[in-house]
């Protein structure tokens, strides 16, 4: 099949670019090879700058520049919610940590305070505080172990475990004794005067 050129009314072929004079094209591609260099240096000068955005105005910060630390993997700290109380027992003295609770906050707004201790059933040393305790979230008793803080609310007894203690209604436990506190209290015989202080 022959084909058929569509000429427009100018005369030139329809959908043809008009020609150029070989001066013409020379100019036209000296002017494209100036702004390839162009870009190209500005490319440079944004690589020299930190820049890896062109529309960025200022450099991204670098790792390790001496402007800060820098820190890959943060160490969670603590909190800062742990309070410490502290106990005397004569010649002994120990510490116990007490759990976020309304109870152990109201014990803290006791605090200091002495307690007059009596042993119960070998595991436990019991004696009552000035003021009740708060139950707010607190379960309807507990099963606590060797070694924990404890509230009896029904008799409003702030109590030291020191010997294996089974679940009982009305238990709070509201912290933890230092480690070897709990064997200290067992060889305590008879009635205790325990003074509890904050910090």
């Amino acid at each position: 099949m022959r084909q058929v050129a569509m000429h427009a009314p100018g005369g030139r072929p329809q959908g043809a670019a008009p020609a150029m004079s070989g001066q013409h094209r020379a100019g036209v591609g000296i002017a494209t090879l100036a702004a390839l260099a162009l870009a190209l240096g500005a490319c440079g000068d944004q690589a020299r700058d930190g820049r890896s955005d062109p529309g960025a105005g200022a450099p991204a910060p670098l790792i390790g520049d001496g402007s800060e630390p820098t820190q890959v993997n943060p160490t969670p700290t603590d909190d800062g919610n742990d309070m410490q109380i502290h106990f005397t027992l004569g010649d002994h003295r120990f510490a116990a940590t007490l759990d976020d609770s309304a109870a152990a906050d109201d014990l803290l707004a006791q605090l200091p305070v002495t307690v007059h201790m009596t042993d119960h059933g070998g595991v436990e040393k019991t004696g009552p505080l000035p003021s009740p305790l708060s139950l707010d979230g607190q379960p309807d008793g507990a099963d606590p172990d060797v070694g924990d803080l404890g509230y009896y609310a029904p008799g409003n007894d702030l109590v030291l475990y020191h010997g294996d203690q089974s679940y009982f209604p009305g238990i709070v436990v509201l912290g933890r004794l230092e480690r070897g506190a709990a064997e200290q209290i067992a060889r305590m015989d008879g009635p205790v005067t325990v003074t509890v202080e904050a910090g």
